[in-house]
């Protein structure tokens, strides 16, 4: 799983600082290896002739909170051009490495996907991703692939914004990956 960027280098002695996704960045803090992939978007800048390649794992030896980032030390490593040239690396973690969530708690990465069928048995859509609001987060639900055939060639038919409380959701099956939910199927249009 994604869970943050290399900004950069952190002091000389080959340190980087990392850019969490989240505000408790555990899996990152608490993984003894991160998998690295370049940058997305437009082609990277070519590496000068003596810069070393991208490498795909890191060994973290020490990794801690530094204000809004992580500082960590990585096995080979050892100077600040080292470090430098890992910048904008994409870092990734076994989802295994993830705390337990609590009852009730959810990863969004758990959620992104699932079908959403309300009372009447009426699959909804799927969970194509996630807003935070600030109170509550809001599932983003894109419609079926009946309806999106119904409305013809075109635009696809918009989003349904559902917010995720239990006001709404009545229940989270994240094996079988189903979301249960009091919200009319009308209310789609």
């Amino acid at each position: 799983m994604e869970v943050g960027r290399i900004a950069g280098a952190w002091g000389v002695q080959g340190a980087i600082r990392v850019h969490p996704f989240a505000a408790d960045p555990q899996a990152l803090l608490g993984c003894a290896s991160w998998w690295l992939r370049p940058p997305e978007g437009p082609a990277p800048q070519p590496l000068p002739p003596a810069a070393a390649p991208l490498p795909s794992q890191l060994r973290v030896r020490q990794a801690r909170m530094h204000g809004d980032a992580v500082v960590a030390r990585c096995e080979g490593l050892s100077d600040r051009d080292a470090a430098q040239a890992l910048k904008g690396a994409r870092v990734f973690v076994a989802r295994s490495s993830f705390p337990a969530a609590a009852p009730d708690e959810y990863y969004w990465v758990d959620l992104i996907g699932a079908e959403v069928v309300n009372r009447q048995g009426v699959v909804l859509g799927t969970v194509s991703g996630l807003l935070e609001t600030g109170p509550q987060c809001v599932l983003c639900v894109a419609p079926p692939p009946a309806a999106r055939d119904v409305a013809g060639p075109g635009p696809n038919p918009p989003e349904t914004l559902i917010p995720f409380v239990s006001a709404y959701v009545d229940s989270v099956d994240t094996a079988a990956r189903v979301i249960r939910v009091d919200w009319e199927a009308d209310a789609l249009s």
